[in-house]
């Protein structure tokens, strides 16, 4: 018969896999697996004081400078990967627990934890993607622009400008600056708000009301200035609804790329990875501006294999150093690989926005890089992603599928605020209107589960949401 026995005391180290009658099986629990467990939970600040800590306690450690992936020690290090999926995390075995609320005020903004310029934030990130002289002309592109991201001067006089103090031509400074203007930040280095605008635009999906929005930025931005939704209609030849919705497209832009705000301490966070999305596929890469890389220091470990007489106490530092150089390379690599599943997964959420955002489990992407799925919840927790679409927490891009369809209840929920949003407000909408309108985007819930998902949102029922003719003209 086989049974498991029942889990260590807090504290107790020395379970072993044993062979008895009973054929009980344990975890024998080493102190170089504990500390690997806890740096596969540690975020980015938190494992950053670690290293540095161990530098200044580990005279056998020392900063690596040079671009070294760390092949072997990754090879070396896999061999204990098997040994943290023994270790189950009872609150996300069920893998559906990660779906539920997540706060995006904590990461509305990106800092490194060295400047609160919103210019600098992007450039270290765009280090991680472009060719250095490249980095060099978008740094003098983003010196032209306001506080706002807008150039400051003519765009024919910056051309000459940046030719002579850049020694480059003006074809290849434009290329940058067009490559800034449609990327992570679309719309930074735009000459007006039209240009800034119609950055922006283009990377949203095509549809009939980008192309008819993209008409009224190139020509008609004046009349939008104005309201005048009736002259748009009628310039453009236009059905008003199909120009309506335009204008609904337009107003969901950012009126320019840098936000105004201050940061404020309490809501800065540390990305640990950065995804992007360049030719044709999403990339992804570790934020390796948040901790220094460690190595064991070369000349430390030939001097101490020649050393005479007795180094033990020198030999135990060179195998924590070496534990602890390996358990950092399974944490980057783990983090790494889960990651890349996780927007592979999610790449319509992060292109289109909320109603994309997939059924997915810590089940499903354990099952797609070998893990267990405590694995992937020790090394989500905590854990940031900067994306072209703000900096989300890793969890958040989990999500339960909802009960009978195919979409997940965050889909839906921002679905149903949608919906809301866009209600006539002398005529709301019922929960179970809203639930025939579901029914219509093949998007089958019950009247109770729109309910569940308004209250969820704190929108009143749809009585409590009516405003009268009265109130409304009062109101304008």
């Amino acid at each position: 018969m086989t049974s498991v026995p029942p889990a260590p005391a807090d504290g107790d180290t020395n379970v072993k896999a044993t062979i008895s009658p009973k054929l009980g099986l344990g975890v024998n629990l080493t102190p170089q697996l504990l500390q690997s467990i806890r740096l596969l939970q540690l975020t980015a600040p938190q494992l950053e004081l670690e290293l540095r800590q161990a530098l200044e306690r580990n005279p056998l450690l020392e900063q690596d400078e040079a671009e070294d992936e760390g092949v072997d020690s990754l090879a070396d290090a896999q061999l204990e990967t098997a040994a943290w999926d023994e270790l189950p995390e009872p609150s996300f075995v069920s893998g559906g627990s990660a779906g539920g609320e997540f706060d995006d005020d904590a990461a509305s903004r990106i800092a490194d934890g060295e400047s609160s310029d919103p210019r600098v934030r992007l450039l270290q990130s765009l280090s991680l993607q472009w060719k250095p002289r490249d980095v060099e002309l978008a740094a003098w592109w983003l010196d032209q622009c306001d506080d706002r991201g807008y150039l400051e001067a003519a765009l024919d006089e910056l051309h000459l400008l940046g030719a002579s103090t850049c020694n480059v031509d003006a074809t290849e400074l434009e290329i940058v600056r067009q490559r800034l203007l449609h990327g992570e930040w679309a719309g930074v280095a735009a000459v007006d708000a039209a240009e800034c605008l119609s950055a922006q635009l283009s990377l949203l999906p095509e549809s009939a009301a980008r192309t008819l929005a993209s008409r009224i930025l190139k020509d008609h931005i004046d009349l939008l200035a104005m309201h005048d939704e009736a002259a748009l209609a009628k310039v453009l030849k236009a059905d008003a609804d199909d120009v309506r919705e335009a204008v609904a497209l337009i107003l969901t832009l950012r009126a320019h790329p840098i936000a105004d705000a201050a940061v404020n301490e309490r809501d800065i966070v540390v990305p640990d990875v950065v995804a992007w999305r360049a030719d044709g596929r999403w990339h992804v890469a570790l934020n390796g501006r948040t901790a220094p890389r460690l190595r064991i220091s070369p000349h430390c470990e030939r001097a101490l294999s020649d050393a005479p007489g007795d180094v033990s106490a020198l030999r135990g530092l060179i195998d924590e150093a070496r534990w602890l150089v390996r358990g950092v390379t399974m944490r980057n690599d783990t983090l790494l690989r889960t990651t890349q599943v996780l927007v592979e997964r999610q790449r319509a959420f992060l292109e289109r926005g909320e109603e994309a955002i997939a059924p997915l489990t810590l089940r499903e992407v354990a099952d797609a890089i070998g893990m267990h799925e405590s694995t992937v919840s020790r090394i989500t927790s905590g854990k940031y992603l900067q994306t072209p679409r703000g900096t989300i927490e890793l969890k958040r891009l989990f999500a339960v599928r909802l009960d009978g369809a195919e979409v997940s209840g965050s889909a839906v929920k921002a679905m149903v605020k949608r919906l809301i949003d866009d209600e006539p407000s002398h005529a709301p909408l019922a929960d179970d209107t809203i639930a025939g309108l579901l029914a219509r985007q093949g998007v089958r819930v019950a009247r109770r589960t729109v309910a569940k998902y308004r209250d969820q949102l704190a929108i009143a029922p749809a009585r409590q949401r009516r405003r009268t003719p009265a109130v409304l003209a009062k109101a304008g």
